[in-house]
């Protein structure tokens, strides 16, 4: 079964809205576990608008399955991961001022950069992983840089799953074959939701861990964090 780790970040944004602490960021990784979440994923941005970095080692504390840490590696984020020593690591190119996380990394570009980094966490027993676009030639840029695992950038297929859905997975399906050549470990997330995500989960092969956060607190307030959390699970199975 594809593992389901709940990003927390729109609770965090919700609090942080009115100040205060409702909702409180550990009960509710504490109640997506409870409800069966595999993991919590957590993206910390250098301004804290949703995840604070206090957040992160509070959790530390209370997480009981496995703990991701996504972000752009800056020092201070290296800092924090090589602190807090989560499950993994997370490596995405994010600007300063990104909304979201909108692309992956040239790991071509970036290949000396990418491979002191991956080499720093994995000393300290941090599975790393390399967010990037479904394309071949950045996954074989990734197994290059000895990443664990690469985490593809799944936008485009949720943006174009429902006009047409082969056509939409077919350049995943593709990385995830190359990944497979190269012995990486494969995540997805980006956009998936209770429409897109079994078809995804059946059709790419290895996929092991889908870390999804915006559409499933969107689901959670009709349908509740429980039933949700139940119903993406579903999903995954």
């Amino acid at each position: 079964m594809t593992k389901l780790s709940v990003n927390i970040n729109k609770i965090a944004t919700l609090r942080n809205a009115r100040g205060g602490d409702r909702p409180n960021i550990v009960q509710a990784a504490k109640d997506c576990e409870r409800f069966g979440a595999q993991g919590i994923t957590v993206h910390p941005r250098p301004d804290e608008r949703h995840i604070r970095y206090r957040d992160v080692y509070d959790l530390q504390e209370i997480v009981t399955t496995e703990f991701n840490i996504e972000g752009n590696p800056t020092p201070d984020f290296l800092k924090l991961v090589k602190e807090v020593k989560p499950a993994q690591a997370t490596l995405v190119p994010d600007a300063t001022d990104a909304i979201t996380s909108n692309a992956g990394w040239d790991t071509i570009r970036f290949k000396d950069f990418l491979t002191d980094v991956i080499a720093d966490l994995q000393e300290y027993g941090i599975r790393t992983s390399i967010f990037v676009d479904p394309e071949e030639r950045f996954v074989e840029g990734a197994a290059q840089v000895k990443t664990d695992r690469i985490e593809l950038y799944t936008e485009s297929y949720a943006k174009n799953y429902h006009s047409n859905r082969q056509e939409a997975i077919a350049p995943y399906v593709k990385a995830a074959l190359k990944a497979q050549e190269y012995g990486l470990g494969l995540n997805a997330g980006h956009d998936l939701d209770l429409d897109n995500l079994k078809y995804l989960k059946d059709n790419l092969p290895g996929l092991e861990e889908v870390s999804i956060g915006h559409a499933l607190i969107c689901d959670a307030l009709y349908y509740g964090l429980e039933n949700t959390v139940q119903l993406y699970l579903r999903q995954l199975k």
